[in-house]
């Protein structure tokens, strides 16, 4: 069971009885407006979701280490942040991070906060070698999350999605572990 905590934050793994809020927050139109293809519309869909993740947990070779965040003083639910294990190598293991959160608590540092520990665990207790992640480009709060968290610009693909209903461009951000530990 993974427990990590920030000045301000819990981040842990789901538990049987956040079903409730997981459904609410992947639910949330705004919250899930650049992830739509993560977005759940039903409690059905969520429950199936939801009991994927739970059953992940469970597994020697898990592969979704997302984490639900909360505020330590309230337990307030402020959003999800994690990673999923895209590969592993001889190397260390390939990830690809993602963070969202409730727009009540855009701007306030929580994401930035959550990701700087999220990375340490990933480097430091998980055997990870390479973070990816990425955001549209209009998606300035996000792209500044990856920035204060010393992830490094890798590319930018002009018109590479399709998103409420045009093309969008993406950017593309990694970090190494060397790298974060500079």
């Amino acid at each position: 069971m993974i427990y990590l905590e920030t000045e301000r934050l819990i981040l842990r793994d789901y538990r049987e009885d956040d079903f409730d809020e997981y459904f609410r927050l992947k639910t949330d139109e705004k919250t899930m407006y650049y992830l739509q293809d993560i977005q759940l519309f039903s409690k059905e869909e969520a429950d199936e979701d939801f009991q994927m993740v739970l059953e992940d947990m469970k597994k020697l070779d898990r592969k979704f280490y997302f984490l639900h965040m909360e505020l330590k003083e309230s337990h307030e639910q402020v959003g999800s942040v994690g990673y999923t294990v895209t590969d592993n190598t001889p190397a260390g293991k390939l990830v690809h991070a993602g963070y969202f959160t409730y727009p009540k608590f855009w701007g306030n540092g929580y994401a930035t906060e959550a990701l700087k520990k999220v990375l340490e665990f990933a480097f430091t207790e998980h055997d990870v070698y390479r973070v990816t992640t990425g955001c549209l480009t209009e998606n300035v709060g996000s792209e500044r999350v990856m920035q204060k968290c010393g992830l490094i610009k890798e590319a930018e693909h002009v018109d590479y999605e399709w998103h409420d209903g045009k093309m969008k461009t993406r950017l593309e951000y990694r970090l190494l572990k060397q790298e974060w530990e500079k």
